[in-house]
């Protein structure tokens, strides 16, 4: 079983930073892909970014293109988020995932953390 855990969110004012980790442990493998979501109250979950494992490659979500960036450790199985200049609009919580193999889809979840961003 693959397990995910996130950690480094909480409460930052606007235009600070955060850098959210997601360690990945159960299983020995490298994902094919690790990804971030988000779900803010009310609304429905948002794509914010994703990295592919091998190559690097990555891909961000519109509202946070330019703001965030995504890394992996693949030696210690972790996948960074490093958010700027944060907004009120960056609230939500935050999950990672992961996409096993290809064709897969993101068949693992964490529990989240929470990121408030206060005006």
């Amino acid at each position: 079983q693959v397990r995910l855990e996130e950690s480094g969110g909480g409460l930052v004012r606007a235009g600070g930073s955060l850098r959210l980790s997601c360690a990945i442990s159960g299983r020995t493998f490298t994902p094919y892909r690790v990804g971030w979501f988000r779900q803010a109250p009310g609304k429905e979950r948002e794509f914010v970014a994703d990295i592919f494992s091998s190559s690097g490659a990555t891909s961000y979500g519109a509202s946070v293109k330019g703001r965030a960036t995504i890394s992996r450790d693949n030696a210690k199985n972790t996948v960074y988020l490093q958010m700027n200049v944060l907004k009120p609009t960056d609230t939500a919580v935050y999950y990672c995932a992961v996409n096993p193999a290809p064709g897969e889809d993101y068949d693992y979840w964490g529990q989240g953390t929470q990121v408030t961003v206060s005006s």
